[in-house]
């Protein structure tokens, strides 16, 4: 039987906890909302999940209905309380970790599904993170992740498009990647700037003989001078050019222009030792 819990505005206003510009934080209280976006993993009923800037505790509030068994990383000393209450009306069911996500460690050997409403000013390097490392298939079984929607747009992003770069490359080349939802800013307390969606992503198979650090090396200089031809661009990278000739990839080309699958290709022959 689910608890009965005061609403979340309440919480919010016993515990002065205002959303911190500082940490990204823009907080959902739409309870309807909240379970849609816990439901994208399918059923939780059971699973580790780890949830990165709970903040007073909306979306774990969803997960926790959901079944969820929760590992909470929150960094606002200021939502503590409110995630205490939460941990006392679900026996169980949630354990919080005080601290910067980016350095602490959740202790979650897997598989666990990673559900959050990512701090902005977190969330790309969470998510690169995430999908980085040799080892694959990774710990996590899924990520289901807010973003800023032009965020969002680029970790879809298909070749030849504005929004296509090393993000698109380091979430596609061994994930399955999409757009579950989109999210009115009008969602939000304090209402951001700009529009939000909700990215679902789960492993996929890894190409062979593709060192995953030489692959982010490719991306790095190929994107980091956008404007300019894979000659220019990936002229600093060891046997680079090379392997462009070998796999009769025209240098004068840009590199928005190359697909995912060109890229592994190029790590592929410069993964050979």
């Amino acid at each position: 039987m689910t608890p009965s819990l005061p609403p979340l505005r309440e919480v919010i206003a016993r515990y002065d906890l205002a959303a911190s510009k500082a940490l990204g934080q823009n907080f959902l209280f739409d309870e309807h909302l909240l379970d849609r976006i816990a439901a994208i993993p399918g059923d939780l009923a059971g699973q580790q999940v780890l949830e990165v800037g709970p903040g007073p505790g909306g979306l774990t509030r969803a997960l926790l209905r959901a079944g969820a068994v929760v590992t909470a990383i929150e960094m606002d000393r200021r939502c503590l309380p409110a995630l205490a209450e939460l941990a006392e009306a679900f026996p169980g069911q949630l354990r919080v970790i005080e601290g910067d996500a980016t350095r602490v460690d959740h202790g979650l050997s897997g598989p666990f599904h990673v559900v959050s409403n990512l701090p902005y000013n977190v969330g790309t390097a969470l998510f690169v993170g995430w999908m980085g490392g040799q080892d694959w298939p990774p710990r996590w079984a899924s990520l289901t992740l807010m973003f800023q929607l032009e965020v969002a747009q680029r970790i879809i992003a298909a070749t030849d498009s504005t929004a296509f770069g090393r993000l698109a490359i380091l979430a596609q080349w061994r994930a399955n990647v999409k757009i579950a939802m989109k999210v009115h800013r009008s969602a939000f307390t304090p209402p951001p700037k700009v529009m939000s969606a909700v990215v679902h992503a789960t492993p996929a198979a890894m190409p062979d003989g593709v060192n995953a650090r030489i692959l982010e090396r490719v991306t790095e200089a190929a994107f980091g001078q956008r404007r300019k031809m894979l000659r220019q661009s990936l002229k600093g990278l060891p046997g680079a050019l090379a392997a462009l000739e070998k796999l009769g990839i025209d240098a004068q080309r840009r590199a928005e222009t190359l697909s995912v699958e060109d890229f592994v290709a190029i790590a592929q022959v410069l993964s050979k030792p």
